[in-house]
């Protein structure tokens, strides 16, 4: 079988140069404003998402539609100069037309394969519950291995690989909900919401102004550069304090009545990486409790399973990580940088 079609990314082992922390942080307030050419009165939401893509991890949108999930996506493939490609979760969709198959050519006689959308650098996977669980499952084996197999060979997908994934929480006529373990599998799950008054007349009068539908915004980095600024979140101080007390939000998960199960070990990994990568993205080169706090819904609620019998009481995750930061105490004693 020739693998001739298949696009050869950069090894991963290989690790980038780090920027520094005030670099980095420059870089990422560029990204923003670029997005928010395209995407108007949302800087809190895409710098959730832009700290997703700095801890190197992927991003669940979940919230309604025509919310500018798609846009967000676009624009921050652009800003970011990775290639992108968009796949339309359905319920026919099979596993192969995410991976790519091999195809016979006969001038040759030899199969060779031919990529999927998964070979990008940033896959917007759209209504990822639409699609069966098989398919599903597909993508995510892609998310958590950073490659596929495909007739028993292994194809590395490029590095960095993101996934924005959106879902619309409003219809499940013919849909397959994420399942709590494959959820686990997202860094990040978050929400939009709609726009005030000013700011959808804002989208209204760019739109006017720009005279076409479509919209597009400047590179400001590059493959090279993110793995770059990623690395750079790695080097980024966490005091044993502020990690106890992100531990301790997590643990407190598993006390909740509330809750049937509480967020693992992984939902704290998850809070620290993403609290350095929002550190870094706010020019600070530690941690701080409230970068905790600010990240724990976001990290932790797709985390945890409510109650069965609670469900009609609208008692959800993200009340119950809120009520958890409540209760946990938050460290005072301690020198931030230290």
């Amino acid at each position: 079988m020739s693998t001739d079609a298949v696009p050869t990314p950069p090894p991963t082992t290989d690790l980038a140069t780090p920027a520094s922390v005030t670099e980095a942080s420059a870089l990422c307030a560029a990204v923003l404003d670029q997005v928010e050419r395209a995407v108007v009165g949302k800087r809190g939401a895409l710098e959730l998402v832009l700290t997703g893509v700095v801890a190197g991890g992927h991003v669940l949108i979940e919230d309604f539609p025509g919310l500018g999930k798609t846009l967000a996506a676009r624009s921050f493939a652009q800003a970011l100069g990775l290639g992108f490609r968009r796949a339309q979760f359905t319920p026919d969709l099979l596993p192969s037309d995410l991976t790519g198959s091999y195809v016979y050519d006969q001038r040759r006689s030899e199969f060779d394969f031919r990529a999927g959308p998964l070979f990008t650098g940033l896959l917007l996977a759209d209504e990822i519950n639409r699609t069966p669980p098989k398919t599903q499952a597909a993508l995510l084996e892609a998310m958590q291995e950073g490659q596929v197999t495909v007739e028993g060979v292994t194809h590395r997908l490029p590095h960095p690989f993101h996934v924005l994934a959106t879902a619309n929480p409003i219809e499940t006529e013919g849909t397959y909900p994420l399942p709590e373990a494959q959820l686990d599998r997202f860094l990040m799950r978050l929400q939009f919401g709609y726009p005030g008054p000013e700011e959808e007349w804002e989208v209204l009068s760019r739109r006017i102004t720009r005279r076409r539908e479509e919209q597009s915004v400047d590179p400001v980095l590059d493959p090279e550069r993110l793995r770059s600024v990623q690395q750079a979140a790695e080097d980024v101080f966490f005091h044993p304090e502020v990690g106890r007390y992100a531990i301790a939000v997590t643990s407190e998960t598993r006390r909740d009545s509330s809750l049937l199960v509480g967020a693992s070990p992984r939902g704290s990994l998850a809070l620290l990486t993403c609290a350095r990568a929002h550190a870094l993205i706010r020019g600070r080169g530690y941690v701080t409790p409230e970068d905790v706090k600010a990240l724990a819904v976001a990290t932790l609620a797709h985390r945890v399973t409510v109650r069965p019998e609670l469900w009609m009481s609208n008692v959800t995750g993200e009340r119950v990580v809120r009520s958890v930061l409540d209760r946990v105490p938050v460290p005072s004693e301690y020198h931030p940088g230290a």
